[in-house]
């Protein structure tokens, strides 16, 4: 059966009932949309949906084109899928032997239909081979000035992709290339070293959503599971039973003491508008194990209104609780008090928090993996292996991979942890990351929203919580994998996992690859990077003056000497400070403060390093045959000056290390393993 043929009388070399996926994997006994289906190609249950994808967008609509657009975007689509189609061949046509994805199709249809509205727009013919150059650079003025000029670059990719495949075409197809010789990035004079346009998270929204986000995991997240846990086997026990038996029930629960009447505080968002008692007969009815709270506490009945007196008595006396379960965590709130971080936990509310601890292991996990979304999308419930002897968790690639291929990313524990929460909420079959309400009508996930919808739970609730507050603003996976690359960039491993008080965060994610420009440093983190890390160096620096002041060894060798005298140095002018009355006798502070006066070039990491006087390079041993760049300072040099001193400038510098009984001539070694290690010379 040949195609339809186009106005200009010209058949299309595509048939209408020729399967549309002949160079793609289908699903089993997927059938695929034909060539002939002008109106839409509906690609759900036929190729595999990507799980952050929802089914609506999972088709490629040809509609809002008229009859000749219709097919050229037809034929377009047709020749993506199958690049290396026998017809296509025919013509001369040789490209690249992978299949288009479909959101790529989904693009250039896209773009042939802001085509068609310009040229109605302008009175231009519908058939795009009969437009002049100047038409399509009046068509690209006019994209400039509504689009970013790198979703500009698409439309004149996909233009030139008309050109291109004009051989294949039967009505549409250029015959000459509106911008020869030039490619869509130098068209519109785009740079090849542009920056990275996704902007980072900026510190005062970071630690406050990554602190948010793990506390849900770790601190709300075992009481939340918990009363899920034991409301689904209150629902499983509950049963219908004839009244007199619920009646009966009804009076031995409540005979047991130890039975506290679930009751709604009087500021609950979630408790019945219309309820006159305090009482959540629903949730009441279900602890007894009866199915029909309605009939056991009718107050239209003498025994159901008794048992309602009963129970108000029992809620008078003070055998109450505000929620399905008691004991929940206790947190500080920002008014000074104490509390549980949920008052009143009830089923209404449950599936609230079900989705707040989902969205913020989703922050999580996406934050400190620097996975796509994509791929943490598609994380299965039993993905959390030990690869290498480290934990990792399985994922599909998806980026420039055409066979998706499963990749292990390295993860640290706290990871594994999230999204181990997040598979025991959700009730998709595999996927780690999806609805956490079976009956929700919204069974999709969007990343986006979820992150927004964390952020704004958070600041709604943090007077009880007591969480801190997070800056509202926008936020995208893509945001979280830009800021973790610059921050692991900046501090390989210290300070910043150190701060988050998650171990090794930044250095596993140094394993995980991203794309070139995405560890490029950000004006917004500048000054937060360079007071921590002052500060931390601080820190292991008071270390090493605490272990001199309690008579302990900080080392070998002359440079270790060095920095004993300037320890001494600091003790005596606090003691002269405090002699003359300047400073309170026995305050840390004093020596603490002259200590932070002191010029000390020491680099602090897991590997050995040098301590040196900078004036007197050459008695360093350790730079013996050292190899470094030109104009280049080496990370491990350490030299001391005395407080107010200037800075003296060194060359470049490196050192070897190991004990000296190993290296004679060599007289780095290493500290005890409990305090940061530096070697000395």
């Amino acid at each position: 059966m040949s195609g339809q043929p186009a106005p200009s009388g010209r058949p299309s070399v595509f048939a209408d009932d020729e399967p549309v996926l002949q160079s793609l994997p289908l699903l089993p006994g997927a059938r695929s949309p034909l060539f002939g289906q002008t109106q839409t190609w509906d690609f759900n249950d036929v190729l595999r949906r990507p799980a952050r994808l929802l089914p609506g967008q999972w088709r490629l609509t040809l509609m809002q084109l008229t009859e000749v657009q219709n097919l050229l975007a037809r034929e377009l689509a047709m020749i993506e899928f199958n690049p290396r189609h026998p017809k296509v061949l025919a013509r001369g046509l040789h490209l690249q032997p992978r299949p288009r994805k479909v959101g790529t199709v989904q693009r250039h249809v896209g773009i042939l239909r802001a085509l068609s509205t310009f040229g109605a727009g302008e009175g231009l013919p519908e058939d795009f081979g009969q437009w002049s150059t100047a038409d399509f650079h009046r068509y690209l003025t006019d994209r400039r000035e509504h689009l970013d000029l790198s979703a500009v670059r698409s439309h004149i990719l996909t233009i030139k992709l008309l050109h291109r495949l004009a051989p294949a075409l039967s009505h549409g197809g250029l015959t000459a290339d509106p911008w020869p010789g030039q490619t869509g990035a130098q068209v519109l004079e785009l740079s090849r070293n542009r920056s990275l346009r996704t902007p980072v998270i900026p510190p005062q929204t970071w630690f406050p959503l990554i602190h948010s986000a793990w506390t849900y995991i770790d601190t709300f997240g075992p009481d939340i599971l918990r009363a899920r846990i034991y409301w689904r086997d209150l629902q499983a026990s509950a049963r219908p039973v004839p009244l007199s038996e619920a009646r009966r029930l009804c009076e031995k629960w409540l005979a047991d003491p130890s039975h506290r009447i679930p009751v709604w505080l009087a500021n609950d968002m979630t408790r019945n508008k219309g309820a006159t008692t305090t009482v959540n007969w629903s949730v009441l009815a279900t602890m007894i194990g009866v199915a029909q709270p309605t009939s056991v506490f009718a107050a239209i009945a003498p025994r159901g209104r008794q048992l309602r007196a009963r129970v108000e008595e029992l809620v008078a006396e003070g055998r109450t609780q505000s929620g399905l379960l008691s004991g929940l965590t206790q947190v500080d709130r920002p008014d000074g008090t104490e509390g549980p971080w949920c008052m009143s936990l009830y089923p209404q509310r449950l599936w609230i928090e079900y989705t707040a601890l989902r969205n913020g292991a989703l922050v999580f996990v996406t934050a400190l993996s620097m996975m796509r979304d994509s791929e943490v999308r598609e994380i299965l419930k039993d993905s959390v292996v030990e690869h290498y002897g480290s934990p990792a968790v399985k994922s599909t690639l998806h980026k420039l991979n055409p066979n998706l291929p499963v990749k292990h990313w390295w993860i640290i524990e706290p990871v594994a942890q999230a999204i181990q929460t997040a598979a025991e909420l959700s009730v998709h079959d595999t996927l780690a990351f999806a609805s956490v309400q079976a009956k929700w009508p919204i069974a999709h996930l969007d990343s986006c929203q979820a992150i927004t919808s964390f952020v704004q739970h958070v600041n709604r609730h943090r007077d009880t919580t007591g969480l801190p507050a997070i800056p509202e603003q926008k936020l995208s996976p893509h945001m979280f994998r830009r800021t973790m690359a610059m921050l692991t960039r900046d501090f390989p491993g210290s300070e910043i996992a150190v701060g988050m008080q998650l171990k090794h965060a930044a250095t596993r994610a140094l394993a995980n690859t991203t794309t070139q420009g995405y560890t490029e440093p950000s004006p917004a983190w500048a000054g937060h990077l360079t007071t921590a890390i002052s500060d931390r160096r601080f820190e292991q620096l008071k270390e090493l003056f605490d272990a001199d002041g309690r008579g302990e060894n900080i080392g070998y060798g002359p440079g270790a000497d060095q920095l004993r005298g300037a320890f001494a140095t600091v003790r005596t002018q606090a003691e002269h400070l405090r002699a003359n009355q300047k400073a309170q006798r026995g305050d840390l502070r004093v020596e603490y403060g002259l200590l932070r006066q002191v010029h000390l070039t020491v680099r602090f990491g897991k590997l050995n390093h040098c301590t040196m006087d900078e004036a007197n390079p050459v008695g360093a041993k350790c730079l013996e045959d050292a190899v470094t760049p030109k104009d280049t300072k080496a990370p491990s040099s350490t030299g001391v000056s005395p407080p107010g001193a200037p800075a003296a400038s060194s060359p470049p510098r490196t050192c070897r290390s190991g004990p000296p009984s190993e290296r004679p001539s060599r007289t780095c070694s290493p500290l005890p393993s409990s305090r940061p290690t530096v070697a000395v010379n």
